[in-house]
């Protein structure tokens, strides 16, 4: 056999393979189904439509124009593509600490899980909303709103206003929360 025929007769599973799996970038997102759907472009500039996103259980995300993706053409067939993963460059979280995980949008907000401890950050509105809220401290307890707040623990509760000095620990004795 020369080479030129097995280069022919290759040339289809060549193409079928090259064709599984491709970079990808979103262009319009369609939420309102069960299964979003994109309109993404992929490399050379070609278009596809109603690309089903698939998205791990319990997470979900409404990808902003421009964000990437992998699409995957079973069999290298573009009739029919899924997009297994976005991700967006522009907005990652960069400097995370081995084994941290975060949580994040465009807006700087995030749900950080950090070696030390738990960060949600917002410059917007916090709201906790449930039947019954039972905070937990083992060591303190603090809060401030502008400049005025409290902080408990074991010696017991002190406060501080503006304008004002702290008021030295008072003794309390609160019920335990089972």
């Amino acid at each position: 056999m020369t080479a030129r025929l097995l280069s022919r007769m290759m040339a289809p599973l060549q193409r079928a393979v090259n064709n599984l799996a491709l970079r990808s970038t979103v262009v319009l997102v369609n939420s309102a189904n069960k299964m979003q759907r994109l309109q993404i472009k992929m490399l050379g500039g070609e278009a596809k439509e109603n690309i089903e996103h698939f998205e791990p259980y319990g997470f979900t995300s409404h990808p902003k124009s421009g964000a990437e993706g992998i699409t995957l053409f079973f069999n290298g067939d573009r009739s029919h593509g899924v997009t297994v993963v976005v991700a967006d460059r522009r907005y990652r979280l960069q400097g995370l600490a081995d084994g941290e995980v975060a949580l994040h949008d465009d807006r700087g907000q995030k749900v950080h899980l950090k070696q030390t401890g738990i960060l949600i950050e917002t410059s917007l509105d916090f709201e906790v909303r449930a039947a019954n809220i039972k905070l937990h401290a083992t060591t303190s307890y603090k809060f401030d709103v502008n400049g005025q707040g409290q902080k408990w623990d074991g010696s017991g509760v002190e406060t501080w206003q503006d304008n004002d000095i702290a008021k030295p620990h008072h003794n309390h004795a609160p019920p335990e929360i089972p």
